[in-house]
């Protein structure tokens, strides 16, 4: 059974940085796409950055030149960092991967940008 487990969240002022970690079980993320969604209080859940099998990104408008999706592909785990955070950023975030059409998601990581 595919597992996605996130960590990394937590409190952290504003122009801080984090890096989150989803570590996957049962399936190889070098072999499909991965990506991380956010969802904040009151609002649909958003993509925020994938990367697919040949090592291409995307990111949300509002993460460019703030973000960096990345794998390690022998620690089968996918990273997100997060630089010069705004409060906007506040959200859950979760991993995903959809394996042969069936969508899989981590059971989330708090991130708060608050001073």
């Amino acid at each position: 059974q595919v597992q996605l487990v996130e960590c990394g969240g937590g409190l952290v002022q504003p122009g801080g940085s984090l890096r989150l970690s989803c570590a996957a079980s049962d399936i190889m993320v070098s072999r499909y796409a991965m990506g991380w969604y956010r969802q904040a209080p009151g609002k649909q859940r958003e993509l925020v950055a994938q990367i697919i099998r040949d090592g291409s990104t995307n990111y949300h408008d509002s993460v460019k030149g703030r973000f960096t999706i990345s794998r390690h592909n022998f620690k089968n785990t996918v990273y997100l960092q997060m630089n010069s955070l705004n409060p906007e950023d506040t959200a859950v975030y979760y991993c995903h991967t959809a394996p042969s059409g069936v969508w899989v998601w981590g059971q989330g990581t708090q991130v708060t940008v608050s001073s």
